[in-house]
């Protein structure tokens, strides 16, 4: 054996063929594993081969040629000690030249890899969960190329194959990873609010492959052509019967999936993996790999959410390679909890969603398609929960705080205890809300406070109503961009917004202007830099401003739909006057269009500017004359005012929105408004947090905007408001030196009875 050069392994259909004949011939399941190695280690010029699988948490050295027989089922691996416990962890391959070197290394002298320079390992998947790894190593400091990187990850599906076969009837526990069945509690990101308890029901669409090599390789291509033929016809049904709403950000959603179903890209490849030996599954399955390891390596939120629409895509299409593409559960528990690695919103439509309690994923975003499309269904989500999938097993009681992000696995008494209290208070509360709900936000001195809410969604609307909020502060024009395929026309533009005004009918509306940046991606509309600190970087109106045709589409589009009705406008992240002047010019620019063409326009039209960034509180004497209004962003604000990235969890608690320095900066840009004679209001999560509303009003604001589920808890706060003894309380605080006046402010609730 030469392995002093770059290998050059036999034709991949001839390795399979002698994998498959391997697996299929005499012998016990572990002399045929002691084949397999010595033929990958024959093929791939390798001097050792060698194939870890999980059992009882651990990876196990099940087979080996090269390394010390003595070392099989006697040498074991956490995961994520050492090389191969990585592998394992991140489910991604890894080729190193010197692995000796590599700050994960970690050497058994029992296997007698010490001579070993060279590593190569990819992770063996069994319906998208790693149940192995499988290695090459040489002596020599080698580089393996893509193409050998490749091979590997085909012979780790094909090992997969073994593992959920005979290996595990012969060796119980290879290849599974098993939870404790020990209570459990998990903290993630809460993508969307709610309380529920259910039963663990795993979304597994990632179905797994029971065979992989072809018999017959243009069998295999045809029936690949039939099942995306059959995918995009169910794509197409979806979108006339699922969603009956001709236009909404839903059907949007779903217009991605018909885009993605015709990617040619797509197509191609898994045509190329089934011309190397794979049957249609395989090659679908090995696609979907590599766009999941594509996902881990791409920074931006928004392209990592199409991408799993991608994800989405694969699953539907191997159901239809399986089992002619039905529905993922026919019979679903009243309480469901769905429990998913991640999901596309099709997926979750899929489901009877009136028995759907809950959501929880071990990945997801508040951007993604699904969270957009529970938050229409009011599903509680949550997301980001780290080892989901490991500890959870289909049947699990589960318990999903979506206020603060928790989830409990098989919650032991207290936690049961706990969940019954807060569901019986929530229930109270509510009904409590609900009796407040025509009943105008005033405080026991006589003092109107206007409680708004903030909504991006035409599925947020219906939240006035039933919360009998006053009107919609913010609306978040961007996210009927980020739920689309294609950049909307002003046609579609102006159709989306009339709607909008239909709904909120007499009620007041702000329309903000996109919003887009950070981490709010559009890559249909144009290309972003690698940012060191999108927060801060070119995003909002620093965008619209750059590109001045889509400000003015969006401008024109709002126009035409508030013809002879109210329309208010302002724009995002200004930060000095400049700035504001010329998108006012352009705003401007299209009201003289509209006159020249003749069409009706507004009746009355308001400009104004969010005030986010502190550099434009040192410059109201120039800004305030020539806006109409002001609406102060305190979550940016803030972010910016402390220097504190408000997504870094290490700086969560770090700085506090009820600091004397917050509050005075907020005080200042209120009485300045107020002298000018120009309207100022608050959105931000500050207004929906009774304490903070309540700390907000004592500094002047008389009107803040906030999510649809504050609005009762504000509304009762304000109701049991004394305002002119908090005003008093407050003055002697301003120029404290304490790092958060919260506590102060909480006892003086307490003391005046007033309800937080």
């Amino acid at each position: 054996m030469n392995a002093a050069g770059p290998a050059v392994p036999s034709g991949p259909r001839i390795l399979l063929r002698r994998l498959r004949e391997v697996m299929a011939g005499p012998g016990t399941a572990q002399e045929r594993m002691d084949q397999l190695v010595a033929a990958i280690a024959a093929n791939m010029v390798a001097e050792v081969c060698s194939i870890y699988l999980l059992r009882d948490g651990a990876l196990e050295l099940f087979a080996t040629e090269g390394l010390k027989r003595s070392a099989v089922h006697e040498t074991t691996l956490r995961i994520g000690e050492g090389l191969v416990g990585q592998i394992a962890q991140l489910a991604r391959p890894v080729a190193l030249s010197e692995a000796r070197s590599h700050p994960n290394f970690a050497a058994r002298p029992e296997t007698g890899e010490e001579d070993y320079h060279s590593l190569m390992g990819v992770p063996v998947l069994r319906g998208g969960r790693v149940v192995g790894v499988l290695v090459l190593q040489n002596r020599t400091n080698r580089n393996y190329s893509d193409d050998e990187v490749e091979v590997m990850q085909t012979i780790a599906m094909v090992l997969a194959e073994m593992v959920g076969g005979a290996l595990q009837e012969e060796i119980p526990g290879a290849g599974v990873l098993a939870t404790d069945g020990l209570p459990r509690r998990l903290s993630g990101l809460s993508l969307n609010e709610g309380l529920a308890r259910g039963i663990a029901v795993l979304h597994e669409p990632r179905i797994v492959v029971e065979k992989h090599v072809a018999d017959d390789i243009d069998v295999e291509a045809a029936r690949l052509n039939t099942a995306v033929a059959e995918l995009r016809i169910q794509i197409d049904g979806m979108l006339q019967a699922v969603i009956a709403e001709p236009t909404g950000e839903p059907r949007d959603i779903l217009e991605t999936y018909r885009m993605f179903a015709h990617d040619k890209g797509w197509m191609a490849r898994m045509h190329d993996v089934v011309q190397s030996g794979l049957t249609a599954e395989a090659a679908v399955e090995r696609v979907q790999v590599e766009n999941r390891t594509r996902m881990s390596e791409i920074g931006d939120a928004y392209l990592r959410e199409r991408l799993h629409d991608l994800e989405d895509l694969s699953n539907r299409l191997m159901r239809h390679l399986t089992y002619s593409g039905g529905q993922i559960d026919d019979v679903l528990p009243d309480q469901a909890v769905v429990v998913a690695w991640n999901m596309g919103p099709a997926e979750l439509l899929d489901y009877d969603v009136t028995r759907v309690k809950a959501l929880v994923l071990q990945e997801g975003s508040p951007t993604s398609h699904v969270a957009i499309v529970a938050r229409a269904l009011q599903i509680p989500v949550i997301g980001r929960l780290d080892h989901l999938l490991d500890l959870v097993e289909s049947g699990d009681d589960l318990v999903v705080d979506g206020d603060n992000g928790l989830l409990f696995v098989r919650p032991g008494a207290d936690a049961l205890d706990a969940f019954s209290a807060n569901l019986e208070l929530r229930q109270a509360k509510a009904a409590q809300y609900a009796a407040l709900r025509d009943q105008p936000a005033i405080s026991r001195d006589g003092t109107r406070i206007q409680l708004n809410l903030n909504a991006g969604l035409l599925a947020d609307l219906p939240h006035l109503d039933e919360t009998g909020a006053d009107g919609i502060g913010l609306y978040r024009t961007e996210l009927h961009f980020m739920v689309r395929a294609t950049l909307p026309t002003v046609s579609v533009q102006t159709e989306f917004y009339k709607r909008v005004l239909d709904q909120v009918r007499d009620r007041p509306v702000v329309f903000r202007t996109l919003d887009v940046g950070g981490d709010k991606m559009l890559p249909y509309l144009t290309r972003y830099d690698d940012e060191k600190n999108p927060a801060m970087g070119w995003r909002a109106i620093r965008l619209s401003l750059d590109r001045p045709v889509l400000l003015r589409m969006q401008i024109r589009a709002l126009l035409k739909a508030a013809a002879g009705r109210s329309l208010a406008i302002m724009f995002p992240m200004i930060a000095e006057v400049s700035e504001f002047k010329a998108a006012r010019g352009l705003l401007e620019l299209e009201v003289e269009r509209q006159h020249r063409m003749g069409e009706a326009g507004p009746s009355s039209l308001r400009v104004g500017t969010m005030l986010e960034v502190p550099s434009l509180a040192w410059q109201l004497g120039a800004l305030l004359p020539m806006v109409d209004f002001v609406s102060i962003g305190s979550n940016d604000l803030m972010q910016f005012l402390f220097a504190s990235d408000r997504g870094n969890p290490r700086l969560a608690n770090r700085y506090d929105e009820l600091s004397p320095a917050a509050l005075s900066i907020v005080r200042d840009i209120v009485r300045r408004c107020d002298a000018a004679g120009v309207p100022v209001s608050l959105c931000g999560e500050a207004a929906g947090r009774p304490i903070d509303a309540m700390a907000l009003i004592g500094l002047g604001l008389r009107s803040i905007s906030m999510g649809a589920a504050s609005i009762g808890p504000v509304k009762m706060m304000v109701r049991s408001l004394d305002l002119p003894a908090l005003q008093a309380f407050m003055e002697n605080y301003y120029d404290s030196p304490e790092h958060s006046l919260r506590e102060a402010l909480t006892k003086f609730a307490e003391d005046h009875g007033i309800i937080i």
